[in-house]
């Protein structure tokens, strides 16, 4: 059976967050989630052995590639009439904060199909068959307090994080 989506259901806005492929595996030590969105701790021998797994090396996205999608997303939002809140493209990950009027793993789907589509016909194409890993995580947003935190987040925290761009 599909998934029924009722716009009445819909909340304030969504948060979805992707990876590139191969840059948050299964135990990483930074946490994880399993295939069920279930949070995990960090487990260093099960990360070797997803490492190990990769067909391909992993993705990290430089700035050329980084500035391509996030055009790309506040085209697609624009097309579609969605409200996009915030928007930050960094080397291993994508945050997007919306309001959509459809399913949100649909507008996940469709924001990381657009991306792959622009990093393809960049003047040096990524040359992965995976660019993104599988799925993402999609949050609901209901209060203009979460909003404003999250879109903070998005915004301004993630330049503030004491790391490397991840």
């Amino acid at each position: 059976m599909s998934e029924q989506f009722n716009p009445q259901d819909f909340p304030y806005a969504i948060f979805i967050t992707w990876t590139t492929y191969g840059s948050w595996l299964p135990g990483d030590h930074r946490g994880w989630s399993d295939s069920n969105g279930t949070a995990r701790q960090p487990q260093p021998l099960l990360e070797v052995w997803a490492r190990n797994r990769l067909k391909e090396l992993p993705v990290v996205l430089c700035q050329e590639q980084r500035e391509a999608i996030e055009r790309v997303i506040r085209e697609h939002a624009e097309i579609r009439g969605w409200s996009l809140f915030a928007v930050s493209v960094r080397s291993n990950h994508v945050h997007v904060v919306v309001r959509a009027t459809a399913i949100p793993s649909k507008v996940r789907d469709q924001f990381k199909a657009n991306a792959t589509r622009v990093l393809r016909a960049m003047p040096q194409p990524i040359a992965n068959e995976k660019v993104w890993s599988k799925g993402g995580d999609i949050e609901f947003v209901d209060t203009d307090e979460e909003l404003e935190r999250i879109v903070l987040y998005v915004t301004e925290a993630q330049d503030r994080m004491d790391r490397k761009e991840h």
